[in-house]
Parts: structure tokens; sequence; C-alpha cells
């Protein structure tokens, strides 16, 4: 069983992240490795902080290592608030002032579509491969739910009448963008032999 170095240090993404893929990997924290600062996030969409994450593990230790960026892309705000949802407003992050911002920002919307995104990096000896997931959905603007984190509260997913935060992870993880992803991710890892430690 390879170990897998999740480059986040946020605990609700380690947990969605962990139950996923448990079962095929050894899962650490880079907490492990001494890393308790978030590592830094300067690139203009998902996919370059998702890159960056994983080069910042990969450079200082060489190991084995999954990054994750995500964001919340809605409609009418002209995709925001996208990369900069986790501090939308403003630092620290705080889940509960982003999305009273994100609220009041759309209270002249009519259209309330919404996408959440994912873009997960993976590195394994020098190599970086990269895979996309994403949910389309809607924003609701009371709150809903009391699971999840981030924009959960908000977000229903299309088909559903529950947001994300009325769900249960398990429930969640059939469907979420993360999940989507890193189904890509582990069909890639069955198949290929870069997996395999000699």
């Amino acid at each position: 069983m390879i170990e897998l170095y999740l480059a986040t240090q946020n605990k609700h993404k380690i947990e969605e992240l962990s139950a996923l893929l448990g079962d095929k990997f050894l899962i650490k924290s880079i907490s492990e490795l001494g890393v308790i600062e978030d590592i830094p996030e300067t690139g203009i969409t998902l996919a370059e902080n998702s890159m960056q994450k994983a080069q910042f593990i990969a450079d200082r230790f060489g190991l084995t290592c999954l990054s994750d960026d995500s964001g919340l892309e809605v409609d009418c705000l002209g995709g925001l608030p996208g990369v900069h949802s986790a501090r939308y407003a403003g630092e620290p992050k705080n889940d509960v002032a982003n999305s009273k911002k994100l609220i009041f920002d759309m209270s002249d919307c009519v259209d309330r579509s919404a996408r959440f995104v994912t873009v997960l990096t993976f590195h394994h000896k020098g190599q970086y491969h990269q895979f996309e997931g994403e949910i389309r959905g809607e924003i609701v603007l009371v709150p809903r739910g009391n699971h999840g984190f981030g924009y959960d509260p908000l977000f229903q997913p299309e088909n559903e009448s529950r947001t994300f935060a009325e769900m249960a992870l398990s429930e969640k993880n059939v469907i979420a963008h993360r999940a989507r992803a890193l189904l890509k991710f582990r069909s890639y890892a069955d198949e290929s032999l870069k997996f395999i430690d000699e």
C-alpha cells in the first residue's frame, strides 16, 4: 500500500478524501511532516493552485502526495468567488462570513445557478497528473443543514431537494465535485503501473 500525503490543512477535506481513498492508500497528513502552515495559493486558477500545493510538498520532501483546490463558481457573479472561495470575505478564512457575503452579493440575482469544481493534483516519483470534477446546482439564499463545510449549506445540487449540508458525508461523496475528481484519479490509479511499488 502506498503512503499518500494530503497537501491540505483542512480537516474536512482530509476526512472526505480519506473516506474515498482509504482502502487503496495509507492516508497521511502533512502535519506529520511538520508542515503546520497553510501552503501558498497564488495561482489565478484552481488548477494552478492545486499544482502549487502538490509541488510544495514534492519539492520539500519528494513524497507521493495529492493536493486539492476547490471553488464555488456562481454564474450571475461572473464565476466568483472561484479561486477566492476560501477567503471571499477576506482574512482570516471564515465559512460563515464567506456565506454571508455571497448571499449579500447575490441579493439582486435572478439566476442562482452555480457549480462546484475540484482540481486534484497527484505527484508520484517526479510526475504530476491532474483530475477535475464538477457538479452543477443552485444557490439557496437561506442556509440549510448542519453537515459539511464552506458553502455546503447554500449549495443545492441539480435534481436534489437538499443542500450538501443536509446530506450525510456518505451521500455527498456519491455525487460531489471532489468525489467525481477522485473517481477519475482512482481509475487512473487502477490502470497505471506507476502505482505499483517494487
